[in-house]
């Protein structure tokens, strides 16, 4: 299977990224703010959703490790996060935009637990590439409502 590889320079392409990348989980410490050049990035374990919807069953659930980074990023705000918690684990539930003066906003990543790492960013640039080889996932993720994307998820 081919390797993912998306930009997203609009709110349109930031809901495919997210799509992509609901139930992504990684660890704090795979993520970084690097202000001096305005980026913030993070090494994640995505769940591939498009396999799995191509391939009914078990055998389709695969993770893949994934880059994923911002530009022209001017702040960080953490909700529920301690930077210094290194091995805590966080499951991705979506990323969003809201304009403050377009195309200028914030990037909210939400997670579950009520946790969110939100982006002051000067627009919407991100690029998430995906690194190396899928491995097996043992279950697919379940959301309540449905799939995501339905309603409800």
């Amino acid at each position: 299977m081919t390797q993912l590889k998306l930009i997203a320079l609009d709110e349109e392409d930031l809901s495919v990224v997210s799509s992509h990348l609901q139930d992504a989980v990684m660890r704090v410490s795979d993520m970084a703010y690097l202000p001096s050049q305005q980026r913030f990035a993070a090494i994640v374990n995505r769940f591939d959703w498009e396999k799995a919807v191509k391939t009914d069953g078990e055998e389709g659930y695969a993770r893949r490790r994934a880059a994923l980074h911002f530009d022209r990023v001017r702040g960080v705000k953490l909700k529920h996060l301690k930077p210094g918690s290194g091995t805590r684990v966080l499951s991705l539930l979506a990323i969003s935009f809201t304009a403050t003066e377009p195309p200028s906003g914030y990037v909210t990543l939400t997670f579950s637990g009520d946790t969110s790492i939100r982006l002051d960013v000067e627009c919407i640039e991100l690029e998430l590439k995906d690194l190396g080889l899928s491995w097996k996932a043992r279950s697919k993720p379940r959301h309540p409502g449905g799939e995501p994307g339905s309603a409800g998820s």
